[in-house]
């Protein structure tokens, strides 16, 4: 017969698997997709809302923080007006350091690559965000490289008015 504290302890790796899973599953996806768009043409797109969201994991203790996910929200019109977003995961004692790296990107024009199968899918690659030359932190306090996230489904009112009177 199987021990409880066997049963316990299966119950707890397993946990543990699912919370690790969820937060990093994310960060998969986006590595995929950014490998796939490195050959799509590139187009300039303007970063209008920027984010620092801590990420929490439940633990014996209760609830901790694992880091800050960054996340910048970019705009861009191919032919009609389009969303994307790209995150950074910082470490949990970097609060600071998120806020000034999302903060140094708003209003920034960058380039993004856009899936010429489907206008929609775009990735922000952290050569092209870094070749402007703003918003590079210390490599070292980083946890995870730059990387692309999903595209959104709503655009912020008054962004497309907003590109409209640039073009």
């Amino acid at each position: 017969m199987i021990q409880p504290i066997v049963i316990w302890i299966v119950f707890v790796l397993a946990g543990c698997f699912v919370g690790f899973a969820a937060i990093y599953r994310r960060f998969f996806v986006q590595w995929r997709e950014r490998v796939r768009g490195r050959d799509w043409p590139t187009i300039s797109a303007m970063v209008d809302v920027v984010s620092v969201v801590p990420q929490t994991m439940q633990g014996k203790g209760g609830e901790s923080i694992v880091g800050y996910l960054a996340t910048l929200t970019y705009f861009y019109r191919n032919p009609e007006l389009q969303m994307g977003e790209c995150c950074r995961m910082f470490d949990p004692d970097d609060e600071a350091d998120a806020q000034a790296w999302a903060a140094s990107y708003k209003g920034q024009t960058v380039m993004v690559h856009v899936d010429p199968r489907d206008p929609s899918r775009s990735v922000l690659e952290k050569e092209d965000i870094w070749s402007a030359g703003i918003g590079r932190p210390p490599a070292a306090r980083l946890m995870s490289p730059l990387r692309r996230c999903s595209v959104l489904a709503y655009i912020p009112q008054g962004t497309a008015e907003k590109l409209k009177a640039e073009s």
